[in-house]
């Protein structure tokens, strides 16, 4: 059962039918109480309209026994001043609700009631009819039949008798049984119009679900395959059903983009940590068998470039894992200056004041990266300038080498890439340098593009966001 309530459908199902249930209880309770108001209304109209009439009469002098009492089989009494009944129904066998429960005309004997006894009521002349109507409702038994009755309570001043109290019942029975008719069709009909609803919503759920079920069907062999060149049907709608299908398949294009370069990059980190190691045991075996010929500047060189190595993918895996920044102010063209310091045929031009806010370190790496790889293509010159646009710093390192070609500004900046002989003279690098950089910029907030020089070769340009 829980899990059967687990599913969307079921709780769609079951949330509409709930829905519909409650607005037709609503609407059929109104509908009831509607219908028996306006019932009651028709049987109070004719009961007052009895009562006036019997009150018309008495008020033109009619005779107690000459009274037209037993039209339409209605209960009616006439009670006088003092209480006692002086005319009923003729086959009025039983009363109750109007306040007299007599049925047979009582003798009058001694005060009649006459209008001197009746002096605190003196709204009424002889002969008037009162214009205030009362209702009661209670039931009488006509002719043996038993029923309930509407009861109206009509006072008519009368010569000599005081003021009489004429009740008039009209019967219940029409709007109990349209009322008891309505609640019968109300409980054969909701059961049938909520099992309708039920049926209609699980189905019209089940087709609006149909694509979200192929998505997870399709997700859940990707996932037990390992296939991430897969990717889940897209609905033919334009919905929100469709708009999931594709920020899916948008999701594991992202994701198989990023397990493939993962792959590219494990496989070309294995092979250049390859290389240096090879070497490194090749010269230590040698030397262990050979003393003499141990070439010791060689072995600490790869042993160096081992390191470096290990220390970019280390700051590779770093970035990758989302590490941010520090929020330290940092002078870049103070720590480029330092970056510059030492290196032959480098020219700075920086501005005093340039300052962002990050690591340092992570900075620092960057700017050297930027760098060694001017130096490392460039014939004979490198310029960095420094200075300040608007709300970024900018940073510029030029060559004066062979420059990059244009379909290729862009993967440079790839890992373990290098481009061919034309730029290719360099002295062992595996090709993180630039990758290094463009993530620590964009890790800052900034940018790393490459250009074209004024000298003909290449133009990176940093731009960060000043502090």
């Amino acid at each position: 059962m829980r899990r059967a309530l687990g599913s969307v459908r079921a709780r769609a199902t079951l949330g509409a039918t709930l829905v519909v249930a409650v607005a037709l209880i609503a609407a059929g309770t109104a509908v009831l109480l509607s219908l028996w108001s306006n019932l009651s209304g028709q049987a109070s109209t004719q009961a007052e309209r009895t009562a006036r009439t019997v009150a018309a009469d008495l008020a033109a002098g009619t005779a107690y026994d000459q009274l037209s009492l037993d039209d339409d089989d209605k209960p009616v009494q006439v009670v006088d001043p003092a209480g006692r009944l002086v005319a009923a129904s003729e086959d009025l066998e039983r009363i109750s609700g109007t306040g007299v429960e007599a049925v047979r005309p009582q003798a009058v004997t001694g005060d009649t009631g006459s209008p001197e006894s009746t002096a605190d009521d003196d709204s009424l002349s002889t002969g008037e009819i009162d214009d205030d109507v009362s209702f009661t409702d209670g039931s009488a038994t006509v002719d043996g039949d038993e029923a309930d009755y509407r009861f109206a309570a009509v006072r008519v001043e009368v010569d000599g008798e005081g003021t009489l109290t004429v009740y008039a019942g009209a019967p219940l029975s029409a709007e109990q049984s349209a009322v008891s008719t309505a609640l019968t069709v109300m409980l054969i009909g909701f059961p049938l119009l909520l099992g309708v609803v039920a049926g209609v919503t699980w189905l019209v759920t089940r087709r609006a679900l149909r694509p979200v079920e192929g998505i997870r069907a399709e997700m859940a062999e990707i996932t037990a395959s390992e296939d991430l060149a897969r990717r889940v049907p897209v609905p033919d709608t334009h919905d929100e059903v469709a708009r999931l299908a594709r920020t899916t398949n948008e999701t594991l294009a992202a994701l198989e983009t990023s397990v493939e370069r993962q792959r590219r990059f494990v496989a070309d980190a294995s092979h250049e940590l390859r290389s240096p190691i090879a070497s490194l045991r090749t010269q230590l075996e040698v030397g262990a068998a050979h003393p003499e010929l141990l070439d010791v500047d060689g072995a600490v060189e790869d042993t160096v470039r081992l390191q470096r190595l290990a220390a970019d993918l280390l700051l590779l895996a770093r970035l990758d894992a989302g590490e941010r920044p520090a929020d330290a102010r940092v002078d870049l063209a103070g720590l480029v200056r330092e970056q510059v310091e030492g290196r032959a045929g480098v020219t700075l031009e920086a501005a005093a004041g340039v300052e962002v806010a990050g690591s340092r370190g992570q900075l620092g790496r960057l700017v050297a990266n930027l760098l060694d790889n001017a130096q490392r293509h460039a014939r004979s010159a490198v310029t960095v300038d420094v200075r300040r646009e608007g709300e970024r710093a900018v940073v510029e390192v030029a060559d004066d080498g062979d420059g990059v070609p244009e379909g290729d500004r862009e993967r440079v900046f790839e890992r373990f890439v290098r481009l061919d002989d034309a730029r290719s003279r360099d002295d062992g690098g595996a090709g993180l340098g630039l990758a290094i950089a463009r993530d620590v910029a964009v890790r800052h907030g900034g940018t790393l593009t490459v250009g074209e020089a004024a000298t003909g070769g290449a133009l990176f340009g940093l731009r960060l966001p000043v502090a």
